[in-house]
């Protein structure tokens, strides 16, 4: 639809009054469910364990993606162990002094029972944020886009850093945030330095716009400065109706 009114962006008095403070990623990568339990893994996820982290001050915002064969069929890349990658668990927080509260929870919930269903661990990457635009077509200002409702993302994992800005005005791009990775305390303390990670967040079909963005990022990698590790479209989940994008 279109929106009407000025963007926030080129309104001051909307940006003083208040200002993102999601400083802090927190990225969880895994594989498919071995035995095709995958729907049954994001409804538990959903209902029970991803609402629990909001306990935690420092959280800011949470959000669950899953790729489809699909979406698997139309990545930009997708390297090495990256490649078996079908589920992405994305937390905000305010900065990484939250994230030793984060592993005392998710042990308090296992010694109660609460986590009956593992997906395949494929890592984490934990990374501070760079940069955040918002297309002019949002209308919504750049530090609320991930709380603006999404279709999906296109997620790039890069080794290097570059601006992503230029992709703002591809197709069904609403507005895109940029990390760079960190070291986060034990045991979450991956390869993310050095990585770059960028998430633009989609009011448009995922598969459809992923032609467009491939290109794009494709482009991006020529000259060498950033090197795709993974670059491909993921869906939101959708409460309740947990089988509408599964990973085969």
């Amino acid at each position: 639809m279109h929106l009407e009114g000025t963007p926030s962006e080129q309104l001051p008095d909307v940006l003083a009054t208040g200002r993102s403070d999601a400083n802090f990623v927190f990225l969880s990568m895994s594989a498919r469910e071995p035995d095709g339990r995958d729907a049954e893994y994001i409804e538990w996820h959903s209902l029970d364990h991803r609402p629990e982290q909001y306990r935690l001050s420092g959280l800011r915002n949470s959000l669950r993606l899953v790729s489809t064969p699909a979406a698997r069929a139309v990545r930009a890349a997708s390297v090495g162990e990256y490649d078996a990658i079908d589920h992405l668990m994305t937390y905000q927080f305010n900065d990484g002094s939250a994230i030793p509260g984060f592993n005392d929870l998710g042990g308090a919930l296992h010694v109660g029972g609460r986590m009956p269903l593992r997906l395949p661990s494929l890592g984490y990457l934990t990374a501070e944020r760079a940069a955040m635009i918002a297309a002019p077509r949002a209308v919504a200002g750049a530090d609320v886009i991930p709380w603006r409702p999404s279709r999906g993302v296109y997620i790039l994992i890069e080794e290097g850093q570059s601006p992503a800005d230029d992709l703002i005005d591809a197709t069904g791009v609403a507005g895109i945030w940029t990390y760079h990775g960190v070291t986060s305390p034990e045991p979450y303390t991956g390869g993310a330095i050095g990585k770059q990670i960028t998430y633009c967040y989609l009011d448009e079909d995922p598969v459809a716009v992923a032609a467009e963005l491939g290109a794009r990022v494709r482009q991006r990698w020529e000259n060498g400065t950033v090197t795709g590790l993974l670059a491909a479209p993921f869906y939101s989940i959708v409460p309740f109706e947990w089988t509408r994008y599964l990973p085969a």
